[in-house]
């Protein structure tokens, strides 16, 4: 009886192998041989696809990169819900796979997904009547509050034992040992919370920009 094929080794089949190692165990779970293995494949036949441990890294961050829609940036929306929605689908992406975060913050470097990420907000905000040099600022800002939105838990962060909060000691904390169970939810109303905090900022100075630019 013929023995089963093993499925062709491929960078997506790699990169999926690595995201997945990624998720579980972390960034220090990838090495050549440890995918190699996963793989079932000799450890030089990944050289073939990748040289280096850091550019499968790259390759797991722009493959989370591709999860994002930005579909509102093309079909309508105005500039202020375009940014929402990106936001919260940016969100869900990098919250399925938080351990790659630390790469992602690198900035997009090379990566083709993370290239065409940042020109579609870019392009979006310029369109829409932001100088340059604050649609880059934009960019910057969502960034850094997207991605520091997934990098931990503020409701987790609490422990669920009661008496760790002595009310003599933590007269305002009487209820925190609640907060773990309700992660989630609170996590995401702080998002919420915050993007639109954000929005509207951003939305003040874009009508005192508009002001300016009808005046002068």
């Amino acid at each position: 009886m013929a023995r089963p094929r093993k499925p062709l080794l491929s960078t997506d089949r790699i990169v999926e192998t690595a995201r997945a190692l990624v998720d579980a165990e972390g960034l220090a779970a990838v090495s050549t041989r440890r995918l190699a293995a996963e793989l079932g494949v000799s450890g030089p036949s990944l050289y073939n696809h990748f040289r280096t441990k850091d550019e499968i890294l790259e390759a797991v961050a722009d493959s989370v990169s591709a999860q994002v829609d930005l579909s509102m940036f093309e079909d309508g929306r105005d500039w202020r819900t375009a940014l929402h929605d990106w936001a919260v689908s940016y969100r869900a992406a990098i919250t399925d796979h938080p351990n790659i975060v630390p790469v992602l913050a690198r900035g997009p470097g090379r990566r083709p997904a993370g290239l065409r990420l940042a020109d579609a907000v870019f392009g979006a905000m310029v369109a829409a009547g932001w100088p340059p040099a604050q649609a880059t600022s934009i960019g910057a800002l969502m960034r850094y509050f997207v991605m520091g939105s997934a990098l931990g838990s503020f409701a987790g962060g609490f422990v669920d034992d009661e008496s760790a909060y002595d009310p003599s000691d933590y007269p305002h904390l009487g209820q925190a040992h609640l907060l773990a169970e309700r992660q989630q939810k609170i996590d995401e109303r702080a998002f919420e919370t915050g993007l639109r905090a954000l929005l509207d900022g951003l939305a003040m100075q874009y009508e005192q920009l508009a002001s300016a630019t009808q005046t002068s």
